[in-house]
């Protein structure tokens, strides 16, 4: 936690000079070959941070974000430079921190979020939640925001100050996305933000696009207790072929009862939600293979990588699945060089903007990866 503070706490800050970090050290351990399109966005990266200026990487899901990062923050640390990785959940830094340990070995990480035991510690790499920004005051050099669209930065501004207000006054700032809002889409598309694309992945197959089918008023006839038969359908052709898949709904009040529903199909299907305690646990049975179909909210809409799945979305109209939320959930299929396809289907009681918009924005992207040679047609 970040602990309790009143307005008549004592604050204290240092006006010293800095603690100098070991700069004979070669910070990057890396022999991973990135794509051509992540070689691009990777000399960006090292631009802004050399320049100390914003950039933006529009990274569609599975383009490898991270990856892109090495040579940049490498380039900084080696210069003396102190380097901030952002998110805003906590799961996404207990993720990248040991990655970062791995490819930069000799150099002090901290990892920060609630609870964390390194809050006390000055490092010259630090993984945080965008909550734990609000501890430092001109700090980085380079900052980094991963996942800037997620919830809870993307709608509190109370976090994206803590990001303003923790770098230095002459300083890089990167923000890394697969679905930027409307607003910076916008600006990247009349060049009043400073951007680059990774349009595909790195096994250079086009990204899934949704199909939309029509469910009916599904609610009400889950309140009968029967689903829509183009959905049974679909999921009797995953469970006869063996191939795992991800359904998600918009409501936790009506899992339980599209989970008996389903559970009459197979027994093994299994559902999570945030407030499940098991949670980790399914996911880890659902990654084994032990779950053949995994219902779920939102919750599991970016961050879980599973090779060879299918994607359904029951109540795509639902006010909940927004653009970003769509495309993020059709981003967990066919990330895998092995099963690099997968099927996204919306099942919708009427089409929405939001639906809309999500396709059309894969769709650009597969376009622009024909158009610079990164996907295979």
């Amino acid at each position: 936690m970040m602990g309790r503070m009143s307005e008549c706490t004592l604050l204290v800050s240092w006006a010293g000079p800095q603690p100098e970090f070991n700069r004979s050290v070669e910070p990057l351990q890396w022999d991973g070959q990135l794509s051509a399109g992540q070689k691009i966005a990777s000399r960006r990266v090292a631009e802004a941070v050399e320049n100390s200026s914003e950039l933006l990487v529009w990274a569609v899901a599975g383009a490898g974000k991270t990856e892109v990062l090495f040579a940049g923050i490498a380039q900084a640390l080696s210069t003396g430079k102190r380097v901030c990785v952002g998110t805003p959940r906590t799961d996404v830094v207990l993720e990248l921190a040991p990655r970062f340990e791995k490819v930069f070995p000799g150099i002090k990480i901290a990892a920060l979020y609630g609870g964390s035991e390194d809050r006390h510690e000055y490092a010259q790499l630090t993984i945080a939640t965008t909550h734990q920004l609000l501890r430092f005051y001109r700090a980085f050099d380079v900052m980094i925001v991963d996942e800037v669209d997620a919830f809870p930065y993307s709608i509190d501004e109370t976090l994206q100050y803590a990001v303003k207000q923790s770098r230095k006054l002459k300083s890089s700032l990167i923000y890394l996305t697969a679905t930027p809002n409307k607003q910076w889409q916008k600006e990247c598309r009349l060049g009043k933000r400073d951007f680059v694309t990774i349009p595909a992945r790195y096994h250079r197959r086009p990204l899934p696009v949704p199909s939309f089918k029509w469910a009916g008023n599904w609610e009400k006839k889950l309140n009968k207790g029967r689903l829509p038969v183009p959905l049974i359908k679909w999921i009797e052709q995953r469970l006869a072929s063996g191939k795992q898949a991800l359904i998600f709904a918009p409501k936790i009040s009506a899992m339980g009862k599209i989970l008996t529903i389903l559970r009459q199909l197979n027994p093994l299907i299994e559902s999570i939600h945030a407030e499940d305690p098991d949670r980790k646990d399914k996911v880890m049975k659902f990654r084994n293979k032990n779950i053949p179909i995994l219902l779920t909210t939102t919750i599991l809409e970016r961050g879980v990588t599973i090779p060879d799945i299918d994607v359904a979305v029951i109540g795509s109209e639902d006010r909940i699945f927004t653009e970003s939320a769509l495309v993020q959930i059709a981003g967990r299929a066919g990330r895998s060089a092995e099963y690099p396809t997968g099927d996204v289907t919306f099942f919708h009681y009427g089409k929405t903007e939001a639906m809309l918009s999500a396709r059309g924005q894969i769709m650009i992207m597969n376009k622009e990866g024909i158009e610079k040679g990164l996907i295979d047609i």
